[in-house]
């Protein structure tokens, strides 16, 4: 998969969260990904499946990096672009780690051992405390500000990129799904119930029969 308009914004993000710390940023592509992009930008270190074939399965992308990160040091935070064209992938990555995954991210930091991730749901700005293990998904909220330049694609090209084959994966990959096309959901933003389980589950069934599910 080639880098997104949304993934220069992830990266940011990591880098922040990283800041004055000894966490190193590992980069992972898979198919036709372009490991040189994130290595010219930083990041020392990168994973490759080249062998995986386009997919239009978003599940079976999200298990294929979830099982990179399975045998790859120890990772505790993912930051991923949240496109809308892949939106599938981040939170089926998540769910096959089993993590919790928070998406739409605009920003994030490190306050002592929890991370403290911003997004923005129509008007209001959310603050969100959360801790690791975590996929976080960002959006970018502008044009990313400096791309690398020729010289330093050049010496990304040369570094050593850490290969993997998918069979080493023990992942079978079987495409079937057909892909027609796409809308947006005519209901934009999520409504978030906050209180003790109990009565998020009361708000959330009031709303469900205002809204005429039930």
């Amino acid at each position: 998969m080639v880098a997104g308009e949304d993934d220069p914004a992830a990266l940011d993000a990591a880098k922040t969260m990283a800041e004055g710390s000894e966490t190193e940023i590992v980069g992972i592509t898979i198919g036709d990904g372009d490991a040189s992009w994130i290595l010219a930008r930083g990041v020392q270190e990168t994973f490759s499946v080249a062998d995986v074939p386009n997919l239009t399965d978003q599940a079976t992308i999200g298990k294929i990096l979830a099982s990179v990160v399975k045998r790859t040091k120890d990772i505790d935070v993912i930051v991923i672009g949240d496109p809308k064209s892949y939106s599938g992938v981040p939170v089926s990555l998540a769910g096959s780690l089993g993590w919790p995954s928070i998406m739409e991210l605009t920003s994030a930091k490190i306050e002592g051992d929890k991370i403290i991730a911003t997004r923005h749901v129509g008007s209001e700005e959310q603050t969100i405390t959360i801790s690791t293990p975590v996929v976080l998904g960002f959006v970018a909220k502008s044009e990313e500000k400096r791309t690398p330049g020729m010289k330093e694609m050049l010496m990304a090209r040369k570094r050593p990129i850490n290969k993997i084959l998918l069979s080493d994966l023990n992942i079978i990959v079987d495409d079937r799904i057909d892909s027609r096309g796409s809308r947006a959901p005519e209901v934009k933003y999520a409504h978030l119930f906050e209180g003790n389980p109990s009565d998020s589950a009361a708000q959330l069934i009031d709303a469900l029969r205002k809204e005429g599910v039930l």
